[in-house]
């Protein structure tokens, strides 16, 4: 039996026309969640949100490319190798750069155990 799981990014499933990769399932993880967003130069479609009712804090971390990470209005620009946490009831945008972006974001609730979505598994299929 294996200690460990490898996958390659590209060879993940993928959501929402190929922008959002199931990194956290496909690597089995279950202590957060876990996603590897592909937003190509110019994509405005990433869903404004907060995580009040599940009490999720998140990092984003951009792998490449750029974002402006709009937090409750303000404007936090990142580039390559910067990361961001982000409290759960504040509001949240990203919006890549001309060039894209390809950012790691990872989430749980520090007080409860991490419950996968049903959208975020594996052979469950969206878009």
């Amino acid at each position: 039996m294996s200690h460990y799981t490898v996958r390659a990014i590209e060879e993940m499933e993928e959501i929402h026309h190929g922008v959002v990769k199931l990194a956290g399932a496909e690597l089995g993880v279950r202590a957060f969640g876990m996603q590897v967003l592909d937003l190509p130069g110019g994509f405005s479609e990433y869903p404004e949100h907060d995580h009040a009712d599940d009490g999720q804090e998140e990092v984003y971390l951009v792998l490449a490319g750029s974002t402006v990470c709009q937090i409750d209005g303000e404007a936090v620009r990142l580039g390559a190798g910067q990361m961001i946490r982000v409290e759960p009831g504040a509001r949240r945008k990203l919006l890549p750069g001309a060039e894209g972006a390809r950012v790691l974001a990872l989430g749980a609730a520090p007080d409860r155990r991490y419950e996968r979505p049903e959208a975020f598994r594996i052979g469950v299929g969206s878009c």
